[in-house]
């Protein structure tokens, strides 16, 4: 089993992926990988994973466009980008547009696997969870554990859980979650289907209760 956390893999090289999921595998990181900019973010979307590495140079959705679009929804997870290009001006960029580190390719998995346990430590803060009973939710890296088990969610899933973890056993209406989650761009129902979706997914005993006219409340 992974211990090191999950890390996903951005990169249009084939065997580079491949090495880099060998290497960081057979160090405790749970893999994933993604050969381009817009399949990276639709695993994001997907499962949000504890750290990403990112390759500036690809076609189409390019490393420091990927990382703008991340930060802009809010995403904290850590990021380190791997560059051929190693001036002052071309570093900026990327820590401009939010990476949190940055590797000049050629370089050495040593020092790559280093680099991703401190960005991992990093993010994984005391202060940067929230918890209720045996659920817990990263606020970092938007994932979750119930009883010891990860449990995949996309980001509204992971918005809306928030707004119900910084609540518990209050009320939260549908009309509140549509503000916090959506900024009142959806129909109330979404909420509804969302709310099921969460339920689903974090298992039994329940831990989202309906609270008829009202709204949705989260207790044992």
């Amino acid at each position: 089993m992974a211990d090191d956390g999950s890390v996903l893999v951005v990169d249009d090289d084939p065997p580079l992926r491949r090495m880099l999921q060998r290497t960081l595998a057979a160090e405790g990181f749970a893999v994933t990988l993604a050969p381009d900019g817009a399949a990276a973010l639709v695993a994001v979307e997907r499962a949000v994973p504890d750290v990403i590495v990112l390759d500036v140079a690809m076609p189409g959705l390019d490393g420091v466009a990927v990382c703008r679009r991340l930060r802009d929804k809010g995403l904290a997870t850590p990021v380190l980008m791997l560059t051929a290009r190693d001036a002052v001006p071309d570093r900026v960029i990327g820590l401009d547009a939010g990476a949190d580190d940055y590797l000049v390719k050629p370089f050495a998995t040593e020092e790559l696997i280093a680099r991703l346990r401190a960005l991992t430590r990093r993010g994984s803060s005391p202060g940067n969870r929230l918890a209720f009973g045996d659920l817990t939710l990263d606020l970092s890296t938007r994932t979750a554990i119930r009883a010891g088990e990860p449990i995949p969610l996309t980001g509204r899933e992971a918005a809306l859980l928030t707004v119900l973890l910084r609540s518990p056993r209050q009320v939260v209406t549908r009309e509140l979650a549509l503000a916090e989650v959506w900024d009142d761009h959806a129909a109330s129902n979404v909420v509804d289907r969302y709310v099921t979706r969460l339920r689903r997914k974090l298992g039994d005993p329940p831990l989202i209760h309906t609270v008829r006219g009202s709204g949705f409340m989260l207790r044992s």
